[in-house]
């Protein structure tokens, strides 16, 4: 496994390898990141996994300093998966000045759910993202790139863009991965005590109730209300629980038919936690 950390390095590498297949993540790998590098190497000749904490996509809140960052272990996850090139560029190396030209998403899609609670970052994440696209598909002219389902709507965010800028690369999607509980995997699941991991079940249980409540009818904005509740007698700050249509997380008119996600964020502790259930 070759490990580069410049954009030119990397566009050396790839050089003459044919397709790429490209997982971009911030790190901290998990079981999840590892399924990711699994689907990609059945989609290119060359698989590359970014590993990036991209400050563009932090509020000043939130912990971009703090991010667990694991460089070590996470090469060795990623050459025992057989993954071909590691970019791991710094700060310096993929914004040498500051990044004042950047992707703005469209607002109707990007500026609901976490992008009202999280705002700017969709912008942050597009901004990125295009600039690895950039570097890993150059030399190629195009491949393949592999996201995770539990982000929802970065994934729809992504394919949006993709699909927008003409860009020559197959957006592959990935089933969440989940604990033996339920809980989906995430990076953030560091944060939590012994404790709390067993109460974080508590997400994607009521996500599947909301959903098979809205299945059965009934006021949806109520339905989702008393979901929030539910979620805060457990202790849990939540951001939203809401039923969308997958096609453009718009409302539905009717939930008792159609295809349909509902999607959760929520606090527990100091840790915020997002998970999804297409029905």
């Amino acid at each position: 496994m070759q490990i580069v950390h410049t954009i030119a390095d990397l566009r050396a590498a790839l050089a003459g390898r044919g397709r790429p297949a490209f997982v971009p993540t911030m790190g901290n790998l998990h079981e999840g990141h590892l399924s990711l590098v699994r689907l990609a190497r059945r989609h290119g000749e060359v698989s590359v996994a970014s590993i990036f904490v991209n400050r563009l996509q932090f509020l000043p809140h939130e912990d971009f300093d703090s991010y667990p960052r694991t460089f070590a272990a996470d090469c060795a996850k990623l050459e025992a998966e057989g993954c071909d090139i590691v970019f791991a560029p710094g700060e310096k190396d993929l914004y040498p000045e500051p990044q004042t030209f950047k992707v703005q998403p469209d607002p109707q899609l990007a500026d609901i759910l976490e992008g009202h609670f999280r705002p700017g970052f969709f912008t942050g994440v597009c901004t990125v993202v295009m600039k690895l696209f950039q570097a890993v598909f150059a030399t190629s002219g195009g491949g393949a790139a592999v996201f995770g389902q539990k982000d929802y709507q970065q994934l729809m965010v992504i394919r949006r863009m993709v699909q927008q800028f003409a860009l020559p690369i197959d957006i592959i999607a990935a089933s969440t991965a989940r604990a033996g509980s339920g809980l989906a995997l995430s990076s953030r699941n560091s944060y939590l005590s012994d404790d709390q991991r067993v109460q974080a079940m508590a997400l994607s249980q009521a996500l599947q109730t909301l959903a098979q409540a809205a299945r059965r009818g009934g006021n949806l904005a109520e339905l989702e209300a008393q979901a929030m509740a539910g979620l805060r007698a457990k202790g849990w700050e939540p951001d939203y629980l809401t039923v969308r249509q997958r096609s453009d997380l718009l409302a539905p008119a009717d939930a008792t038919q159609g295809e349909l996600v509902a999607l959760g964020a929520a606090r527990l502790g100091s840790t915020r936690l997002i998970d999804n259930l297409e029905f």
